[in-house]
């Protein structure tokens, strides 16, 4: 099980911010054995097809730089001509081969961790340059476990491959009576097999190594419980700043709302601990809708505003208190309030318009019951 320096126990797995941040700081899971198998096992293969071509074309050159004139030992140009030939010819037979075995260098890594760029790890460190930092190393315990595969991967190729010379110990001791140029060919097939069978013995370190790396990289990067519940009060917020920003958007929205209030037609009210505003405009919206509300002392600021701006201030108790309860601000007035919302509106309009308005018996609109909130239930809740 991992541990901090201090001695905390590692025993959850990393988040998914945590991984994040290691990989921006470089750190992801790499296997060079991994690395090594493709780059090898890619060179076999392609010795193992074009080899022979290559054979050719190094013969060919052989024998072109032997075989030369008299003119060509006096004649400097004709000396750097031939020269640069065989030079360019020579890139031209192993190019081919040099771009593969860049190619598989890129690519390999990034089967196991996939592409990451991070200037984060291109970043000097003088941590690194401290010895005792390095000597530490040295003896770790990854190390050790490094040490150990070295040393298993020796013995593992070593053993194959004296195998493979012990089975082909008698075609071996063959080539020396062929001709120089079967020899060659001969010898050319024996060491790209020979190459293969050895490459194909790395599959066994590759299968143990890319596990190995994988979990290595996730234990190193565990968490201890402490360390989960930062990032999570990190992430969530504590309750204290939590509070505070809810705080502040109540206060915004209270502070939205009432600015509208001398937008409102009417003011409802209970009369002192709840008040309802409402608007409506024929022309504009099809209902009635509610842009503010609130209770005792925002009830106050709201009657306040109301008379300021000399907008009707109507005493309905039961109406007041069944739209605190059941309406919202910046949202239409409920469906089944709709006829005792009516009825406060045209007196509402008699008065504006300076005629007689009909007596309307504030306390007993037509609420339903489910809407029905009575005074001391109002009272206990607040």
């Amino acid at each position: 099980m991992a541990e901090n320096e201090d001695g905390t126990e590692k025993s959850e797995e990393p988040s998914d911010k945590k991984l994040r941040e290691a990989r921006e700081k470089g750190q992801v899971p790499r296997s060079k054995e991994l690395t090594t198998l493709l780059m090898t096992l890619g060179a076999a293969v392609f010795l193992y097809l074009f080899g022979d071509v290559m054979i050719r074309d190094f013969e060919s050159i052989f024998t072109r730089g032997l075989s030369f004139d008299r003119s060509h030992a006096y004649d400097f140009a004709m000396a750097t001509n031939l020269i640069l030939g065989m030079v360019t010819h020579s890139i031209l037979m192993v190019l081919p081969f040099l771009s593969l075995m860049v190619l598989i260098a890129v690519i390999s890594p990034m089967l196991l961790g996939g592409w990451n760029f991070s200037t984060q790890a291109l970043a000097p460190k003088l941590s690194k340059l401290n010895p005792v930092a390095g000597i530490k190393k040295m003896f770790s315990m990854n190390a050790l476990m490094e040490l150990s595969k070295a040393f298993a991967k020796f013995v593992l190729v070593s053993a194959v491959a004296a195998y493979f010379l012990w089975h082909s110990y008698e075609e071996v001791l063959s080539i020396g009576l062929e001709p120089t140029k079967q020899a060659l060919a001969h010898s050319a097939q024996l060491i790209v097999e020979a190459f293969i069978f050895v490459t194909l013995s790395l599959l066994v370190v590759a299968a143990i190594d890319v596990p190995f790396q994988m979990h290595q990289h996730i234990t190193q990067l565990k968490m201890t419980k402490q360390e989960v519940k930062e990032e999570h009060k990190q992430q969530e917020g504590s309750p204290e700043v939590k509070g505070r920003i809810r705080q502040l958007q109540r206060e915004m929205s209270q502070k939205r709302m009432m600015q509208k209030v001398p937008e409102a037609d009417v003011v409802i009210t209970n009369p002192t601990h709840f008040a309802v505003a409402l608007k409506y405009s024929p022309d504009e919206m099809p209902e009635p809708m509610v842009i503010a509300v609130g209770s005792d002392f925002m009830a106050a600021q709201i009657r306040t505003l109301a008379n300021e701006h000399k907008i009707p201030i109507i005493e309905a108790p039961p109406l007041a208190r069944a739209l605190y309860y059941n309406a919202e601000v910046d949202r239409p007035i409920p469906y089944n309030l709709f006829r005792a919302v009516a009825a406060i509106l045209a007196y509402v309009y008699q008065l504006k318009e300076g005629k007689s308005a009909n007596a309307v018996d504030f306390h007993n609109l037509p609420i339903p019951k489910g809407m029905q909130v009575d005074e001391k239930t109002a009272q206990n809740e607040l």
